[in-house]
């Protein structure tokens, strides 16, 4: 018997644990978001390729939740499209530098901040809205609510991944004309 009240206590622990090290593990995606690499050819270009490819998975993935949650694809598409926006300015932002041979680039940091904060406020709205609906509070929520809660998840999620593509095609193609010359 006191073996079956261990469950419940581990899941405590679990609990108290992700609240402690969610900001940890925020401040170090910003750190590492941030921080300046060496821009090697061939990582750019499996980056650029891998992430293109997953943009498709991700549109496909979003059809199909939307048997589930009808508003996936459209937010899905709004989320890339601000991706592909924000990813265009950080193109534009990112700093690259030549040192001895060597290429370095640097993430413009406070479009990095903007999205770990994009993220980190997902979370919460998330986890605020596990706690309306268990508490049962969420019965006449309005319509901005209801996106907030499903849909919103689509959008930020279309928002990174757009970003990140077009970050990483955009990288690739600044340091391949750097290179060549």
């Amino acid at each position: 018997m006191p073996l079956l009240l261990l469950f419940p206590l581990l899941a405590v622990v679990v609990a108290a644990l992700w609240v402690v090290l969610l900001p940890l593990t925020l401040r170090q995606r910003y750190r590492a978001g941030s921080a300046r690499r060496r821009a090697h050819g061939w990582v750019l270009r499996v980056n650029a390729w891998v992430l293109s490819l997953s943009l498709p998975t991700f549109v496909l993935t979003a059809w199909l939740a939307g048997r589930w949650s009808p508003e996936a694809l459209p937010d899905a598409g709004i989320g890339l499209a601000l991706g592909v926006v924000v990813g265009l300015a950080g193109v534009a932002l990112l700093r690259i530098e030549h040192d001895d041979e060597r290429l370095y680039y640097t993430p413009n940091r406070w479009l990095t901040l903007l999205l770990t904060l994009a993220v980190a406020l997902r979370i919460l709205l998330g986890v605020f809205w596990t706690w309306r609906r268990a508490s049962g509070a969420d019965a006449g929520a309005a319509g901005w609510e209801l996106w907030l809660d499903a849909g919103g998840l689509w959008t930020v999620g279309g928002l990174l991944l757009g970003y990140a593509a077009t970050l990483a095609v955009g990288l690739h193609r600044r340091v391949a004309r750097r290179r060549l010359r």
